[in-house]
């Protein structure tokens, strides 16, 4: 049974802008793209020392379950040449899992619903253009909810449509 995945897109080396379009093209193999926020520039959180990312959020039927989606999602970044030599450093591209359905899933591999998205604009803003009333399972608030309560002092803004 189709399960509705809620992925968040990031991209601050080289075209970030192609490597968001790509991401999305490839996601279409690991399931029905359903829809695609617009691009936001958004400020590096936690490493700040690195270039501006884009990001954008894309809602996604799938088959698959939440691990074998990340597997799918982990063969894209590294086929778009996403090299991990820095934690929180600058990447090609990077695919996360913010929710799966209304599951929650806590093994060492995977945490979902994505453990830090309400504290993220980056994140909350494009979700809350494409999903603005979808219910985070834990703490029980819908997506627009979360980006009213986030922290401020993020600088986000919409770059263009995707």
């Amino acid at each position: 049974m189709p399960h509705l995945a809620y992925l968040s897109l990031g991209s601050n080396i080289g075209d970030r802008e192609a490597h968001l379009r790509e991401a999305v093209r490839r996601l279409e193999s690991a399931g029905m793209v359903r829809s695609v926020s617009s691009i936001y520039e958004t400020e590096p959180v936690e490493f700040t020392e690195q270039p501006q990312f884009l990001n954008c959020a894309v809602s996604l039927e799938s088959s698959s379950t939440p691990e074998q989606l990340m597997v799918q999602l982990l063969t894209i970044e590294k086929a778009m040449g996403r090299q991990r030599f820095q934690k929180k450093g600058p990447r090609t591209i990077d695919l996360d899992i913010l929710l799966f359905g209304d599951g929650v899933v806590d093994t060492p591999g995977l945490t979902i619903p994505h453990p830090a998205m309400q504290y993220r604009l980056f994140v909350l803003e494009p979700l809350a253009e494409i999903a603005p009333d979808v219910l985070h399972p834990v703490l029980n608030k819908t997506v627009r909810e979360l980006l009213k309560e986030a922290p401020p002092g993020q600088r986000v803004h919409k770059a263009q449509e995707m």
